[in-house]
């Protein structure tokens, strides 16, 4: 698990995701106004690029590269779906707190940042766990068939600033602007430190993720126990985000059956978790499963929804 093999590619995982992140997280945070469209899905193109490109090399110069490769390619994609999901939630917290186009960029950067740090450690944690407690898999499986239930047939909450324990910790032991216009999480006026609206809709970012992360890794673990593939497959996914945030933001409405889809494969990989001590399904399964069953949720998306333009019309 950890050879000298791994270790290159330890490096060189850390070295592009390093330079990935600072050419997107920061040198691009410096522009002016609002994220475009264009710029959105070139950078959601360069992501995926790269988390494929680096999967190749997986593939051809890891040992036993074939499995990881798939492995890595399918812990990815049902993190990326998952992701998907997960932009919804911050799309209604925006809204309801009432940040404009310019300032989510910056709440998400620092939101994608902290969200890397904690995927590392719960999948360490998790992996940790499995290896020291293995029943704790059937755990990991019966939860994420109750979130795959949940996402399918739960009803969507609203999401509602004034009943979060942690925003009112907040707002009743700091001085809080109100009405704000900037773009900072912090402001000092006439001595006195306030906290702004931007730094309560990252703490509802925050505390929505980690939420997501109890989904999310039990499923990436439910592929693969090894915790190199684990956290890259996971990284690529989560640092693709801001870009992806831009480009489904002006097009929720037309993935409306995506969450069905996604809620499917948390089932499958719950059931694949329960079994995985009487019978291992081929990861090849694996993969091709998720694949169709994410294809055929857009694709019937994408049908309903121009149904409903042109009856509409």
């Amino acid at each position: 698990m950890f050879d000298a093999n791994h270790m290159i590619f330890w490096i060189g995982f850390t070295v592009v995701i390093s330079i990935m992140l600072w050419i997107d997280l920061y040198a691009t945070d410096h522009r002016h106004g609002q994220i475009g469209l264009k710029s959105s899905l070139i950078w959601s193109g360069v992501w995926i690029s790269v988390a494929l490109t680096f999967n190749v090399f997986i593939y051809f110069f890891l040992e036993d590269g074939h499995t990881a490769a798939i492995q890595f390619f399918s812990a990815y994609i049902i993190e990326k779906s998952l992701s998907v999901d997960n932009l919804f939630v911050f799309i209604m917290i925006f809204n309801v707190m009432g940040i404009t186009e310019k300032n989510q960029p910056h709440i998400l950067k620092w939101g994608i940042i902290s969200a890397v740090f904690m995927r590392i450690i719960f999948i360490l944690a998790g992996v940790a766990l499995m290896h020291l407690f293995h029943p704790i898999i059937y755990i990991f499986g019966l939860l994420l068939i109750y979130a795959a239930y949940k996402m399918m047939f739960g009803s969507e909450e609203k999401i509602d600033p004034e009943k979060s324990r942690m925003i009112q910790f907040f707002k009743r032991r700091f001085n809080l602007i109100t009405n704000y216009h900037g773009g900072h999480f912090f402001e000092r006026i006439d001595g006195k430190f306030f906290i702004t609206p931007l730094f309560l809709t990252l703490l509802l970012i925050e505390s929505s993720d980690l939420l997501f992360a109890v989904d999310s890794i039990p499923a990436v673990l439910a592929i693969t126990d090894d915790p190199f593939i684990a956290i890259t497959s996971n990284i690529f996914a989560i640092l693709g985000l801001r870009a992806l945030y831009f480009v489904l933001a002006g097009i929720i409405d037309m993935f409306s059956y995506l969450k069905y889809g996604v809620g499917i494969i948390l089932f499958y990989v719950g059931i694949k978790m329960l079994i995985s001590d009487w019978y291992k399904i081929p990861t090849e399964y694996s993969m091709l499963f998720i694949l169709v069953i994410l294809a055929a949720s857009i694709v019937v998306s994408l049908v309903k929804n121009k149904k409903k333009v042109d009856a509409d019309n």
